[in-house]
């Protein structure tokens, strides 16, 4: 059995250096060979210029393909491992297209597992774990109020005027700042245009308490089914959102205005214009730390008194194993394949895995990964 990794950026290197420590026939598949080979070649010179007709040339029933490379490629990359028999791995948001391949998948017995990385993806094992340990708790009732929050974000560790650098293309962040969001606060839907206009304050419980900026990201929504709350559960809040430093929306105002203003193709080529300076302006300097801080809390609330509160906290840093942004996104993608290869999940699309034991191991291996990883209980 062969894992073909597609895709060598800074996101992806240790977890691809993982598989291929441990042992497993990886082929890396990356559009420029040279920047394969600087990451990983002195470990493996299988390494080949991407193309999917070649890939799919020696692609074979039973084999794995991870798909780090941009967005648009995954469904294709997915379609060809059922066609093959092969399996699908990627820490990407499970697109509606990738979705429709659940029955296809299933068919083909072809495992196409998304949403391993970061966020998506850590987020996921401790939102799963935190609503199994609330369902066994005596304070489980059926009539509480729920509120779930997870908030993550990808900051300097050395604070900037900027509030912010970037570890990859600054595109990704600009388009995101267009996207609507839909989420739950006050027990009812708060749909909000750009993230802006529904910024707040969030004191994340690390050791030393720090508050960060924090909005609504994405569609929150379909994960109240993902995370299997009961459909008769009172939802008071929920949102998953981004973290930012404090005083990031006053650092960025101007690029708000600005970006409120863009439109069709002028606006699409004006936004990769912005992009290119702020990489050139903005980006982590040789060796300059980053930091992840995530915060996925679940709290239930009777007749307004808090019954139950607990808070998955990780802070992590860069050090001399690199990012990390590329521990934390590519290393749960590793583990995810080796799943996969056991046989751990079954046939079809799916998200990051609900089985405790998968959970387990992979919160267990998150642990080494982060500087501080603990549960707060704030009912203790």
């Amino acid at each position: 059995m062969t894992i073909h990794w597609c895709g060598t950026g800074l996101s992806a290197i240790p977890g691809l250096r993982r598989l291929i420590e441990a042992g497993h026939d990886v082929t890396v598949w990356n559009r420029t060979t040279d920047k394969a080979k600087q990451a990983v070649g002195d470990l493996t010179d299988n390494i080949h210029a991407f193309d999917i007709d070649a890939l799919g040339a020696t692609l074979a029933k039973g084999d794995l393909v991870v798909s780090m490379l941009p967005g648009d490629w995954h469904v294709p990359l997915a379609e060809l491992c059922i066609e093959k028999g092969a399996n699908f791995v990627s820490s990407s948001y499970i697109a509606p297209e990738m979705r429709a391949l659940d029955d296809k998948a299933r068919e083909a017995g072809v495992a196409c597992v998304n949403e391993v990385g970061l966020d998506p993806g850590i987020d996921h094992l401790m939102a799963h774990h935190l609503v199994a340990e609330y369902r066994d708790s005596d304070a489980y009732h059926p009539a509480n109020d729920l509120s779930f929050t997870s908030y993550c974000g990808g900051v300097p560790k050395h604070p900037n005027p900027f509030r912010y650098k970037f570890s990859w293309s600054p595109l990704g962040v600009l388009k995101a700042l267009r996207s609507p969001s839909r989420s739950i606060r006050d027990y009812s839907e708060l749909n909000v245009t750009r993230p802006w206009d529904a910024l707040s304050s969030y004191t994340a419980p690390l050791p030393t308490p720090e508050t960060f900026e924090v909005y609504p990201n994405r569609d929150s929504v379909p994960f109240i089914e993902d995370y299997r709350f009961d459909p008769a559960w009172q939802i008071k809040e929920f949102v998953r959102g981004t973290l930012r430093l404090n005083g990031w929306s006053d650092a960025w105002s101007d690029i708000f205005r600005e970006i409120e203003t863009l439109e069709g193709p002028a606006g699409d080529a004006r936004l990769k214009e912005m992009s290119d300076q702020f990489w050139q302006d903005h980006a982590y300097d040789e060796d300059e730390p980053d930091r992840v801080i995530m915060c996925v809390s679940l709290k239930a609330e009777r007749e307004g008194k808090v019954v139950w509160h607990k808070t998955y906290v990780m802070d992590a840093w860069g050090d001399e194993r690199g990012t990390a942004m590329a521990r934390l996104v590519s290393i749960p993608v590793s583990l995810a394949v080796e799943a996969v290869m056991n046989r751990e999940i079954p046939a079809g699309v799916h998200p990051a895995p609900h089985d405790p034991r998968l959970i387990d191991r992979f919160l267990g291996e998150v642990d080494k990964l982060a500087q501080h990883l603990q549960v707060v209980d704030h009912t203790a």
